[in-house]
């Protein structure tokens, strides 16, 4: 039995971006259930469809990406009807969009330039789909560097307790805070990618945390990391 097709809905106020992006995920067997040109279309959408994942855009006429993001997922009844499976990536034309930052404390999975390759942009609703999220180290430590330790920055209310986390669990949580990989962790740490797998899920598990999003977020806002890098590891 063939597993269900990879739904996504794209909403994006430009007629030609949401025709390209849905060329793209079409030709690699991703359904494109519906679009919106606007967050209060993007939401009605999500709520007919319930797709799998979001393609959304930032800047839109009646409802920004922003808002629309924060309703798609706090819309989500619990139980197996529920919207419980559905991912907002952010859409942006500059990586340091000022509103990026706030799409990501509002609960989206990452975020990528419209000048994304095809095969980035499948990989990345793919990767998202997965349960994993979208933060590359480079993009994340100048994002951080510009919001997260300004007194007008938004604030999650990730309030967490982090002495339940062991050394190795901390030390993880800092390095996966700068946006590598698991693959990457693994090779930092000489460790089995496996075993780096299991100690972000208990690290996720023991803060109560939805994904990577969020655990970066939170290593920021609590103080466990600085934006000018991480302390050695040895």
């Amino acid at each position: 039995m063939n597993a269900p097709a990879l739904r996504a809905v794209i909403a994006d106020d430009q007629a030609l971006v949401r025709t390209g992006f849905g060329m793209i995920l079409a030709a690699d067997g991703i359904e494109v259930t519906a679009e919106a040109a606007d967050g209060a279309e993007a939401v009605e959408a999500v709520r007919r469809t319930r797709p799998d994942v979001v393609l959304m855009d930032i800047r839109m006429p009646r409802m920004d990406g922003i808002e629309a993001t924060r309703r798609i997922l706090g819309d989500r009844p619990d139980g197996p009807d529920g919207l419980d499976g559905t991912r907002v990536v952010i859409l942006t034309t500059y990586d340091l969009d000022h509103y990026v930052y706030a799409a990501l404390t509002a609960g989206a999975s990452g975020f990528l330039l419209k000048d994304v390759t095809p095969e980035h942009l499948v990989a990345a609703v793919r990767l998202v789909r997965s349960g994993d999220a979208l933060l590359a180290p480079t993009i994340t430590r100048r994002l951080i560097e510009r919001f997260a330790h300004r007194q007008e920055s938004p604030r999650t209310g990730l309030n967490r307790d982090l002495s339940g986390l062991t050394p190795r669990e901390l030390e993880v949580l800092r390095l996966l805070a700068t946006g590598l990989s698991n693959a990457e962790l693994a090779d930092r740490l000489i460790l089995s990618p496996t075993t780096v797998k299991t100690h972000v899920g208990r690290i996720l598990s023991k803060l109560d945390l939805r994904d990577r999003v969020q655990a970066v977020v939170l290593a920021y806002e609590s103080g466990l990391i600085s934006p000018q890098g991480p302390p050695g590891t040895g």
